[in-house]
């Protein structure tokens, strides 16, 4: 599910935008994010030789939440996703923001191991992580911080990775563009406009990095 190194960016046939760059909102952006994680848990299940009979699996999960930091970050986002919480019912650390299980487990997630894959500058796979996560607890953040998380995700997924002040340079274009309810924005145009804006601003960000993004019809 994951793009390789180096990999073209790709246009998602439902929402229009690079692939994975849609979610929350967009199923299929949604489903390969998902699809991240999930497929850790498979070669993990594999590695152990372990198929789901009888609770197999849920055990293997409970072993890995109560140990994260013995393993991969995708191994564990998946464990905690077979996992039901006691307090609200949802999938453990998915439920909503001030729920007294859900919480301390999606802190302690980030115990995790990260790898950055080879041929990517170090760091990479925690923003990768980090942009993951949030994507699909998207309750946990602000408008403005999953816009530019999800925006940026497909980039980092194929390898590359901003500057601390590149990152700030963002966040500030994102403000200036989506200001806070009640406040105007500093440019004159639609909210598709403004939204297109900080994607071609995305674009020129990592054509810093990259000699040439080659996104595919």
């Amino acid at each position: 599910m994951r793009p390789a190194v180096g990999a073209a960016l790709r246009r998602c046939a439902e929402c229009g935008g690079y692939e994975y760059g849609g979610a929350p909102a967009c199923p299929s952006c949604r489903a390969r994010v998902d699809g991240i994680v999930e497929e850790g848990w498979s070669a993990f299940l594999r590695h152990w030789d372990v198929r789901d009979d009888g609770g197999q699996e849920a055990a293997l999960a409970e072993m890995v939440v109560a140990e994260p930091d013995r393993h991969d970050w995708r191994v564990v986002d998946a464990a905690l996703d077979r996992l039901v919480c006691a307090a609200c019912g949802d999938r453990l650390g998915r439920g909503p923001v001030g729920c007294s299980a859900c919480d301390p487990a999606h802190g302690f997630r980030y115990a995790a191991i990260e790898t950055d894959r080879p041929g990517v500058a170090p760091g990479n796979e925690h923003a990768v992580r980090v942009n993951v996560s949030v994507l699909r607890r998207p309750q946990t953040a602000s408008g403005n911080e999953v816009l530019a998380r999800r925006l940026v995700l497909p980039m980092l997924l194929v390898g590359l990775l901003p500057t601390t002040a590149e990152a700030h340079q963002l966040n500030a274009l994102i403000k200036s563009t989506f200001p806070p309810h009640g406040a105007s924005p500093t440019r004159d145009a639609s909210p598709a406009e403004r939204h297109q804006l900080v994607e071609r601003a995305v674009e020129d960000l990592f054509r810093r990095h990259c000699a040439v993004i080659r996104p595919t019809p």
